[in-house]
């Protein structure tokens, strides 16, 4: 629940300070997929500000409700794939599960699946931080997905 907190303190600061910048000439985030072995699948954009303006949405478990985890086996290697220039600066990885709430740490955009069975939700947030000036974003996503280490 803290963890939650603080992604949505850290949202509506960036949403306050702002946020806005040509370099992201989408009008929406870029799409997020994630890969495991020879298999990729699409995440799903949650709460974003962007070039246009600010979407909130709900979290990740509600956000994901009726769709299917994607299937892994313990200690599976998951890698992010985002096919847009310029790269987010900023990064980080919640791992949602019916007991906790986890910071994940990112690796060359890679993750290792828990070891323990179970289903597990992910909020992969990215920031745009500007580079000339401090605490500003320039555009930030959240994405979400789902695992089943079976």
């Amino acid at each position: 629940m803290k963890k939650q907190l603080f992604l949505f303190l850290t949202l509506i600061i960036f949403t306050l300070v702002g946020c806005s910048n040509d370099e992201l000439s989408d009008e929406k985030p870029p799409t997020v997929t994630v890969k495991l072995a020879n298999e990729t699948h699409e995440t799903k954009l949650g709460t974003y500000c962007w070039k246009n303006g600010c979407v909130d949405t709900a979290g990740p478990v509600e956000l994901l409700e009726g769709t299917e985890p994607i299937k892994v086996k313990p200690d599976s290697k998951i890698t992010f794939s985002m096919d847009f220039q310029p790269k987010p600066t900023e990064f980080h990885l919640l791992q949602i599960s019916e007991e906790n709430e986890n910071e994940i740490t990112i690796e060359n955009n890679s993750f290792l699946a828990p070891t323990n069975k179970g289903v597990y939700y992910y909020s992969f947030g990215v920031w745009w931080m500007d580079a000339e000036s401090e605490n500003v974003s320039n555009g930030d996503a959240f994405y979400s997905f789902s695992l089943e280490v079976e």
